[in-house]
């Protein structure tokens, strides 16, 4: 008889999690015929999410396939649209289209997150960099701007959320609404957060607020949008901000899937999960990246939706479902994270790199911050190129963070 791993999503934690599946398979000598892995993801692309702020997209997507190909995982271009954990089957849909239930001995639940917009009236075009698409809708908009009759407003851009993701994209805005816009044509940044820009960064909040100074940004630290509209933007205020660009930058939730398994989740909607990366109170399930809350380590941190655990958990969460299947519950791997750090990139300013859960230690900044950050989303968050069987075996291996690492 034979079995069958479903992993749902693509992204860090699905695709590592496929990977470290399969190297298990392989480790314990299962031929491939008696235990198929089949990962599920809407498109056929491995997305470096995390890039999705950056003008140049062209290196943020990579082909499943050379992945997935050469350690024998099937992938099903499809969209996940149900879980039944008692069935252990899975309803799918493909551009609309129902699919056959596939049915699993063990899930993988890595679907991720989306961007979570809040609940003010809006109208018009808005943008994000939340996915590959978001962020070339956002170019070609960008692009299309110098068509547009010269007013104040077409070179405003206005960037909601203030977290992370807002800081970076706001602060690579005037060079790109720059190199849109026909010369001379005034530009302006606008970054609003209804709580203290840059509080969360610790010592490094002050590097944060000169780069923003430095480079022309305004803020609107304590304010509360509501409402977006064609023209622009209005605070709860009554401040209008005419701009001809909008983008959400407001936080992440988890994929509504993380419902269907019948489990109280936490207020971003993630899954609770053990040691070993199972859910708890669901049998043959295990869940991995954004939509999984781990507990990282004895000091009662948890993860955080990033590449810098998704991508353990993938590992973990794949190894273990595999020692699971196979009765090898003493060849699982615990999971922990003890070690968190930040690198927030500045744009032109370069880049800023904390160290600690409460990024309370400025490890660098500047230039050297940035060829640090540079080297991790260009390099080492990225599957081995044309990559061997044994490269990304390697590569999938499941690890303890011991010491303070980024990947």
């Amino acid at each position: 008889m034979s079995h069958r791993v479903v992993v749902v999503g693509g992204g860090f934690a699905g695709l590592w999690g496929a990977a470290s599946a399969a190297r298990a398979r392989a480790l314990f000598a299962v031929p491939e015929e008696e235990l198929e892995i089949v990962l599920v993801s809407p498109d056929p692309f491995h997305t470096i999410r995390v890039r999705c702020y950056e003008a140049d997209l062209a290196p943020v997507r990579l082909p499943l396939d050379e992945t997935l190909g050469p350690i024998g995982v099937r992938r099903i271009e499809g969209r996940v649209t149900g879980i039944d954990p008692t069935a252990r089957t899975l309803t799918m849909q493909d551009a609309g289209k129902d699919l056959p239930n596939l049915s699993y001995d063990r899930l993988l639940l890595a679907p991720g997150s989306a961007l979570t917009r809040p609940p003010i009236p809006f109208d018009g075009e808005t943008f994000d960099v939340d996915t590959y698409d978001g962020a070339r809708r956002l170019a070609a908009h960008l692009s299309a701007l110098a068509s547009r009759p010269r007013a104040p407003a077409t070179g405003t851009a206005v960037v909601i959320g203030g977290g992370l993701v807002g800081l970076e994209i706001a602060c690579e805005l005037p060079d790109r609404l720059r190199a849109a816009l026909v010369a001379d044509a005034p530009v302006r940044v606008v970054l609003i957060d209804h709580g203290n820009i840059g509080a969360a960064m610790g010592e490094g909040r002050d590097v944060i607020l000169d780069a923003l100074t430095t480079l022309g940004i305004e803020t609107r630290p304590g304010s509360a949008v509501a409402a977006v509209d064609g023209a622009g933007v209005v605070l709860e205020g009554g401040e209008r901000i005419p701009a001809a660009t909008v983008i959400f930058a407001t936080g992440m939730k988890a994929s509504p899937l993380t419902r269907d398994l019948g489990v109280a989740c936490d207020r971003l909607g993630r899954l609770p999960v053990d040691r070993f990366l199972k859910v708890e109170g669901v049998e043959g399930v295990y869940a991995a990246g954004d939509c999984a809350s781990a507990q990282a380590d004895e000091l009662g941190h948890v993860t955080v939706m990033s590449c810098q655990h998704a991508r353990p958990m993938g590992r973990l969460a794949g190894h273990n479902a595999m020692c699971d299947l196979m009765g090898r519950l003493e060849d699982r791997v615990p999971f922990t994270a003890p070690d968190y750090v930040t690198i927030l990139d500045l744009g032109p300013l370069g880049a800023l790199y904390t160290a600690g859960w409460e990024r309370g230690r400025l490890v660098a900044k500047g230039a050297e911050a940035k060829a640090t950050k540079q080297t991790i989303n260009g390099i080492r968050i990225y599957p081995p190129r044309n990559g061997t069987r044994d490269a990304i075996f390697a590569a999938a291996a499941p690890v303890i963070q011991a010491r303070p690492t980024v990947s």
